[in-house]
C-alpha cells in the first residue's frame, strides 16, 4: 500500500506519569479520502500501574480505571495495525512520536512499517505556520467550530484528524 496525504492515521496519547514509556490511554483514528474509516480508543495499565497526582488532573484517568488493562504490549497489535504504512498525525508530534517510541522500547516491540525515525505530521506546526496564535488543539478547535473534549485521546485525536484535513484543503 502506498501512504498517501489522504490515508492517514490521527493518534493522540495519554500519559499516567512524566514518563515518555507511561501511556495510559490511546487513540487512532484512520481516515481515507475525508472519510473515518476506523476509531480506535483504549485504556492501557502504565508501568506498575503508577501515575502522578499531575497526569490525573490533567486528563483524570486514574489507577483504578487501568488497574484490569492490558499494559502497552497487550493493546499492540491493535495499534500496530492501524498505524502501519500510513501517514502518522499528532498535533504534537514530537510527543506523541516519543510516548510511542518509549513504549515499544521498555516492551521490545517493532514493526518496520511504522514510520519513527522521521518526524510525522504535526497539527500543531501546520497551524503554526498559518499564523495561528495560539496554535494549541483548543484553540484551533474553538476557529473551526470542531467538538472538543480536550485530553480525552479519542476527542483529541478526532480533533487531530479533522485539523489535518482542513489543512489538505487549502
Amino acid at each position: 500500500m502506498t501512504k498517501t496525504k489522504h490515508r492517514y492515521a490521527a493518534i493522540d496519547f495519554e500519559t499516567a506519569t512524566s514518563e515518555r514509556n507511561s501511556a495510559c490511554a490511546v487513540a487512532i483514528i484512520n481516515i481515507e479520502d475525508g472519510k473515518v474509516v476506523d476509531k480506535y480508543y483504549t485504556l492501557i495499565q502504565p508501568p506498575g500501574n503508577k501515575y502522578q497526582w499531575q497526569t490525573i488532573r490533567v486528563h483524570g484517568i486514574k489507577p483504578d480505571h487501568t488497574k484490569d488493562k492490558l499494559n502497552f504490549a497487550g493493546v499492540w497489535e491493535e495499534i500496530s495495525s492501524r498505524l502501519e504504512n500510513r501517514i502518522i498525525v499528532a498535533h504534537n508530534q514530537s510527543f506523541d512520536r516519543s510516548v510511542l517510541k518509549n513504549c515499544m522500547d521498555l516492551y521490545g516491540l517493532k514493526n518496520p512499517n511504522i514510520e519513527l525515525r522521521d518526524k510525522w505530521e504535526c497539527t500543531l506546526k501546520i497551524y503554526q505556520a498559518k499564523g495561528y496564535r495560539p496554535a494549541g488543539l483548543s484553540a484551533c478547535c474553538a476557529v473551526h467550530d470542531i467538538p472538543l473534549d480536550h485530553h480525552n485521546a479519542l476527542s483529541d485525536a478526532m480533533a487531530c484528524a479533522r485539523l489535518y484535513y482542513l489543512s489538505l484543503q487549502d
